[in-house]
């Protein structure tokens, strides 16, 4: 071979030149890989506050499963769908779904759920490896809030007020627990306290929250902010309080004297169930009211279906009514079936009319 040729030298110089073109060009290519391990997701409110959770992603066979993490909560979600660089992930409960687009170990979208009359969105964007939460470098703190604290949320307007009990449980810097109300719970919180500096979210497919506040020497808590999805906004303050507690939940709702408990409504066949059906003459008949957009419903559900599988044949009847936002008979069974399908539970009634306002620890 003449490699001192002119026409090789020419031609060898193309060649190169066109490999260190393909090989730039492979290099600058963005990767849609949907990488395993932990990721930090965020959701961004109106008034621009980050709402953070964190999600693990695992990869079996190309068949993408997602765990949202909230304390000790792991919500398993495996609605995962790929179209090229575009990701489509259904939560498995509330009606609602984030979308966008997947490059280089990062997401770009949005938050989107399905209310009865609109759709909701919220900015979304997550990164891959990120196993932190609220801050990633946290300044160690002298203060430790573990503990219940008598806390007071007030509405932006002033006009509300609504008592409540947080339960915090603090490791080093890492704190979980929640905001307990008379009409339920925030459930599964995490966050830190970094230097005097409370921060807690939570992220489950319905709910956005995120709570801060200032942690001060004289075991209280001030500048408190509590962020609820899109918009809603609260100040809260709280004090250290190991013997504060709620009114009993039974003094709130109650049959009145000399009335008798009974229903009819339909189920999700369409056919109409009342409690004077032969089915449930001489059984227990345990009574739930709920809805499939209440995230407090769904503990008590999972729960239920347990006690279901375990007392059915020896006379145990659960019916639970579902209070939904939505007149739309198929729209509700929809979002009922999801229920139903997630824990296992037996056929559901229905109500005709939705619930006018969900109460204030489900609010979204």
């Amino acid at each position: 071979m003449n490699t001192s040729n002119p026409f090789f030298k020419t031609t060898f110089k193309f060649f190169v030149l066109a490999l260190a073109i393909c090989c730039l060009i492979a290099c600058d290519k963005p990767d849609a890989k949907f990488e395993s391990g932990m990721w930090r997701g965020a959701l961004i409110t109106e008034s621009g506050v980050e709402v953070p959770f964190n999600f693990e992603v695992k990869d079996s066979a190309q068949r993408y499963i997602i765990y949202l993490i909230n304390g000790e909560d792991r919500l398993r979600v495996d609605s995962i769908r790929r179209v090229n660089d575009s990701i489509f992930i259904k939560l498995p409960l509330y009606d609602s779904e984030i979308s966008g687009v997947l490059l280089d170990n990062k997401i770009d979208g949005v938050w989107t759920k399905h209310l009865a009359d609109k759709d909701v969105e919220m900015t979304f964007y997550a990164k891959a490896n990120a196993n932190w939460r609220i801050s990633e470098r946290v300044i160690e703190s002298p203060y430790n809030v573990s503990g219940r604290w008598a806390t007071t949320f007030v509405s932006e307007d002033g006009k509300d007020t609504t008592q409540a009990i947080g339960e915090f449980f603090q490791n080093k810097s890492k704190v979980t627990g929640t905001f307990l109300t008379s009409t339920g719970d925030y459930r599964f919180l995490e966050g830190v306290v970094d230097a005097d500096k409370l921060s807690l979210s939570s992220f489950d497919g319905s709910g956005a929250y995120l709570f801060t506040a200032k942690v001060n020497a004289d075991s209280t808590l001030t500048e408190g902010r509590f962020y609820a999805g899109f918009s809603h906004i609260e100040t809260f303050t709280a004090k250290r309080d190991s013997a504060i507690s709620l009114p009993d939940a039974y003094s709130l709702t109650k049959l009145e004297d000399g009335k008798k408990l009974d229903f009819t409504f339909k189920d999700l066949s369409g056919e109409t169930v009342s409690l004077s059906d032969a089915r449930f003459k001489n059984k227990v008949v345990l009574l739930q009211l709920f809805g499939s957009w209440c995230p407090n419903c769904m503990d008590e559900t999972a729960y239920l279906a347990q006690l279901d599988k375990k007392y059915r044949k020896q006379g145990l009847e659960i019916v639970a009514l579902a209070y939904e936002r939505t007149t739309d008979f198929a729209k509700a069974k929809k979002n009922i079936g999801a229920v139903k399908k997630r824990f296992g539970a037996e056929p559901f009634c229905l109500p005709v009319t939705p619930m006018p306002k969900p109460p204030k620890a489900c609010r979204c």
